[in-house]
């Protein structure tokens, strides 16, 4: 009986296997889209990217008290009677994301537009009257 003496037979057979397969990991429960903030003057600007959603019957603008919500879901329209290998890395399914506002905002002061796969949202004033103010901090004793 012989043994060969092969250290990164594992970790080589670890890469075949990961890189071989197509990416599927999390695609049917769903995604959380990139999100920026911005505080522009005292409106709140949150910026999603959404592209391949249809705004106006894929995504829901609300809000719930002192969180702006959006939601929504990307329809998974990929042809599967196809041939040949694939490789996918666009996430479908549905998303949430909860975005924490300073004080309670007034519907008709929020305002969303598409363009170019990204939703912008904008709360107006939520940030009217707010000013950070600075603590000292001092060093015990």
């Amino acid at each position: 009986m012989s043994t060969t003496l092969a250290p990164f037979a594992d970790v080589d057979r670890l890469f075949r296997t990961f890189w071989d397969a197509p990416v599927t990991a999390g695609s049917t429960k769903g995604f959380a889209p990139a999100a920026d903030l911005a505080r522009e003057g005292d409106d709140l600007v949150a910026r999603f990217d959404l592209p391949g959603i249809d705004p106006e019957n894929d995504v829901t603008v609300e809000v719930e008290g002192r969180r702006l919500v959006v939601r929504g879901e990307r329809k998974d329209v990929r042809d599967e009677n196809g041939t040949g290998r694939r490789v996918r890395e666009v996430r479908y399914g549905s998303f949430r994301r909860t975005v924490a506002l300073p004080v309670a905002a007034d519907p008709s002061a929020v305002s969303a537009s598409y363009d170019a796969g990204v939703l912008t949202v904008t709360v107006s004033g939520v940030y009217a009257g707010t000013s950070p103010t600075r603590i000292e901090v001092q060093r015990a004793a």
